[in-house]
């Protein structure tokens, strides 16, 4: 996934097609939470201009995460498409503050950190398996447990209604006062 400029220029009229597959397994480092890194595959097509070189991609892979209820693996398809816009004059970057755009390194367009950069961005907060989605019980254990938001309010609204036991006497003394 790489291109000195002198052989993108060659494709300048015609534009260059990609379709190819590509192995990024170093995402595992990066993110420890990356259990597994399919084979990427990366299709589209690069538009060369004089001044820059857009490449129009779609990028289908999986990643294996861990569900974050049950730590079970779960697979993240992911299926993006992009527009990368790579600017071959250092002087233009000025004129595009609003379009991101990238830099290149020397004299080569590397298009796996773009890459690197957009899988990591599909990564969600939470990944949740099918089996804990439809499970109505959250995790427990000695003295804790996990709830819903609606959950926990029931049980706020439950000790809010406890009378503490020490005053019992007194919460009964002011019953009777109400019904007198």
């Amino acid at each position: 996934m790489k291109w000195s400029i002198i052989q993108l220029q060659k494709f300048r009229d015609k534009g260059l097609s990609i379709d190819e597959t590509i192995n990024l397994d170093e995402l595992k480092e990066v993110d420890p939470q990356i259990i597994e890194v399919s084979p990427i595959r990366v299709s589209g097509k690069a538009d060369i201009g004089s001044n820059r070189v857009t490449f129009h991609l779609h990028i289908e892979g999986k990643l294996v995460l861990p569900c974050s209820r049950t730590l079970v693996d779960v697979d993240l398809p992911v299926d993006i498409n992009t527009i990368e816009t790579y600017l071959l004059n250092e002087s233009d970057y000025d004129q595009f503050e609003e379009e991101e755009v990238h830099r290149i390194q020397g004299d080569v367009i590397d298009l796996k950190p773009a890459i690197r950069e957009l899988l990591l961005l599909e990564i969600p907060m939470q990944v949740i398996s099918d089996e804990a989605r439809e499970q109505d019980e959250m995790p427990s254990g000695k003295n804790w447990e996990v709830m819903t938001e609606e959950q926990a309010h029931e049980v706020e609204q439950e000790e809010e209604k406890k009378v503490d036991p020490r005053l019992a006497d007194l919460a009964k003394l002011l019953d009777q006062n109400k019904n007198s």
